[in-house]
């Protein structure tokens, strides 16, 4: 019987052409004897479409090439499946790729998506919606929604965007942080819901962070002036943590006192004001190498 290979490509994410990607994966698969199925993603019902794919084929491997929220997206539709992801990080932000370190040659990454080796790592849910790296209320999810919005993109384009941000912010929030070892109450700029070290830029923001753990961190910071925001955005050095309390839990409530911009995995969501996460009891297992 053949094996299927699901292929999930986003040919938008990271302004990259995918062709040569389905090219090289589809001739990769064909090695191994196993039948590649392509779905683009539109934007439309993609989800429902991947579900619809999935049983229509039953693979055991689905391959990704998008970023983040790609690969957040095909991780929901699959949340109550047996099935191994392997990625090909080619989004904008390839949070998740840096922090398994698989931002490497097209080849490698290909040779790695189709290994037999993996990690179950740990989703947190998030009001609802999983998340699988990090996820922040305040400043950065504030430049997230700049930066889609604007016409200049990569580095340069982020770069643009953290004076207007900052600029337009408006100023630390009230913070109420509520697990089953701690009760917080404070002024903050930033709070991230790690499940991970790193952003993307290789910034190490969660030095507790273990993907796979049954926990997350949130990691507050207090203070965010021009230089250490842009280092955190640009990835030029570690951030200082004197001003940062990081909580490592499996629940937590977050209220803050004003509606202020959310994200997760880098996909902007919207201002709000309570966040109620969890781990969840499901996994998602991912070829490493």
């Amino acid at each position: 019987m053949k094996k299927y290979v699901l292929m999930v490509v986003n040919p938008v994410s990271g302004g990259v052409d995918k062709e040569q990607f389905i090219e090289a994966v589809t001739d990769f698969a064909k090695s191994k004897e196993n039948h590649i199925v392509v779905y683009k993603t539109t934007g439309t019902d993609d989800k429902a479409k991947i579900i619809a794919l999935y049983k229509e084929h039953k693979p055991e491997r689905i391959i990704v090439a998008g970023g983040d929220g790609t690969i957040k997206m095909v991780g929901e539709a699959m949340a109550n499946e047996n099935v191994l992801f392997g990625i090909l990080p080619v989004g904008s932000a390839n949070g998740l790729a840096v922090e398994l370190d698989l931002l490497k040659t097209l080849e490698e990454n290909i040779q790695i998506a189709f290994s037999d080796q993996f990690v179950e790592i740990d989703m947190v849910v998030i009001n609802g919606k999983k998340s699988l790296h990090l996820s922040d209320i305040g400043l950065n999810a504030l430049l997230i929604k700049n930066y889609k919005a604007s016409k200049i993109h990569g580095k340069w384009g982020y770069a643009l965007q953290i004076i207007n941000t900052l600029w337009h912010s408006k100023g630390k929030f009230k913070a109420k942080i509520s697990s089953k070892t701690h009760h917080l109450e404070c002024d903050a700029k930033m709070i991230v819901i790690a499940n991970a070290q790193k952003y993307g830029t290789g910034v190490v923001i969660n030095p507790l962070g273990v993907i796979n753990d049954g926990k997350f961190e949130l990691v507050v910071l207090k203070n965010l002036n021009l230089t250490v925001f842009t280092k955190i955005v640009l990835g030029n050095m570690p951030l200082n943590y004197s001003d940062v309390e990081i909580i490592s839990t499996d629940a937590a409530q977050i209220q803050i006192d004003k509606p202020y911009s959310f994200q997760i995995d880098g996909e902007y969501v919207g201002e709000l004001t309570d966040l109620e996460i969890s781990i969840s009891t499901e996994k998602m297992k991912v070829a490493i190498a």
